[in-house]
């Protein structure tokens, strides 16, 4: 899923304690989230939590 569309989901839903990262281990910047993947949450997908839950999300730039 676009890292935007996933963050645009999860704050529709309430949730808004978001963070992320780079899946590839360099460290940059998810400045535009449309050029990224979103590959991995620390939450199951359809899980039940409090809307102060951290969720931390995992993505993948887009090439091209």
């Amino acid at each position: 899923m676009i890292h935007q569309t996933a963050q645009d989901t999860m704050q529709k839903a309430g949730l808004f304690f978001l963070t992320e990262e780079d899946a590839s281990g360099q460290g940059r910047l998810l400045v535009n989230d449309r050029n990224w993947k979103t590959t991995a949450q620390n939450v199951a997908p359809g899980a039940v939590v409090d809307c102060d839950t951290k969720i931390l999300l995992t993505a993948q730039k887009i090439d091209g």
